[in-house]
């Protein structure tokens, strides 16, 4: 009996722990990772902030609650065993105005319904012991919250995969999904690929792949970029380890925080913009197409129309420091302009509907023997040993 053959579409986390997934449930499967970077894990994955996101803001009951909590601590134990650099050191989140302490108590009952422990408000002098420069009236500690280094946890990954017999195909963009008798062929730029099930985690292009396949999702991927800066090293002391507010509800993203890198360094952002370049880094980066393709959608301009204020301040903030610095002021009061060195940026994939909404759960499509993912972005690289659980159990079934 000939092996089953699986290809799977994208190393970021998510394509990286569903094939290992895949080849820990079926030894004798003939796997193939294709991933169209000349290295694994260098978009969401590898440009993230590091943090392991323990499922505290999810709805309870949602994928991103569950495998979130399941997720870090797969995460962690994974890095404990193949000694990935990573630190459970711990998130206050702080409001910063009496109306706040409202929304941060219902913060602490839906974290303790989804399952996290230790999770204890605390008073501004209890909030000092914690984060001494720390600003506030009240704070959420959430000691679960940590950092990790995530391209050296892509990179093992790949060494797993590799050593179950799978194999990782680099610089091997996509290029059709084409169906006949014999299951499917993947064609790239590294060559084609027979398959029986083809898994496509294809993060800021998974409509695009979706779409090479037959399926016609409902869901656009919109790519917001966010913008990192960094503390001098002289002030570093500000933060301890990671700081966050307490989220805007009217708002889908988080907001500026402050994160210890676990490689070193005090990393404060990311903004959200629209990025006109999907996998652009640059403030002024485009690509003709993902333009067109964001301005044209008439989900983008519902989406702006009902965020039009915020959307407005995010476009302000990323060209100015002293707004970027005043906007973190309120975590840190101590915080300086000239404290902030530029750093980074990220680009966040996120599935939007027609009509301006969100999605705002993990989301997978099966059609056909095709497995897609097409929402997965935060908390999706600290979620992704769950994911990878959960895509691998519905490829095997197919």
């Amino acid at each position: 009996m000939s092996k089953r053959r699986i290809v799977v579409v994208g190393g970021g986390a998510v394509g990286l722990a569903t094939a290992w997934r895949i080849l820990e449930r079926e030894p004798g499967v003939q796997l193939t990772l294709v991933e169209k970077e000349p290295g694994v894990g260098r978009h969401q994955t590898g440009n993230n902030s590091g943090v392991l996101h323990c499922g505290l803001h999810y709805r309870t009951g949602s994928r991103k609650a569950r495998l979130a909590v399941r997720g870090i601590r797969q995460m962690t134990a994974f890095c404990q065993q193949h000694g990935i650099a990573h630190d459970i050191c711990g998130n206050l989140v702080v409001a910063t105005s009496e109306d706040q302490i409202p929304r941060l108590n219902s913060l602490l009952e839906r974290g303790t319904a989804n399952g996290l422990a230790g999770l204890q408000i605390v008073s501004p002098e209890e909030m000092r012991e914690i984060e001494p420069h720390a600003g506030g009236v009240a704070g959420l500690r959430v000691p679960e919250e940590g950092i990790v280094d995530y391209p050296a946890v892509c990179g093992t990954l790949k060494g797993e995969i590799e050593k179950l017999g799978g194999r990782v195909v680099l610089n091997a963009a996509v290029r059709k999904l084409a169906r006949n008798a014999q299951g499917w062929r993947v064609e790239t730029a590294a060559g084609d690929f027979a398959a029986d099930v083809v898994v496509t985690c294809a993060g800021l292009q998974a409509d695009r792949v979706a779409r090479l396949s037959g399926v016609r999702p409902d869901v656009k991927i919109v790519a917001f970029r966010g913008d990192y800066y960094k503390l001098r090293p002289e002030r570093e002391y500000l933060v301890r380890n990671l700081i966050y507010p307490l989220a805007d509800p009217k708002f889908p993203f988080l907001g500026v925080h402050f994160t210890r890198m676990v490689r070193g360094g005090i990393e404060a952002g990311p903004n959200a913009v629209l990025a006109l370049d999907r996998e652009g880094y640059g403030k002024l980066d485009f690509d003709f197409r993902d333009a067109a393709d964001a301005l044209t959608f008439p989900g983008l301009w519902r989406f702006a129309g009902k965020h039009f204020t915020t959307s407005l301040n995010e476009v302000r903030r990323a060209f100015s420091r002293a707004l970027f610095c005043r906007t973190l002021q309120r975590l840190v009061p101590e915080l300086r302009e000239d404290d902030l060195v530029a750093g980074g940026s990220g680009v966040r994939a996120q599935a939007m509907r027609p009509d301006g909404s969100l999605v705002e759960d993990f989301e997978y499509v099966v059609q056909d023997r095709v497995v897609h993912v097409l929402n997965a972005p935060s908390p999706a690289a600290t979620a992704s040993l769950a994911i990878g659980e959960e895509i691998a159990e519905l490829a095997l079934a197919q």
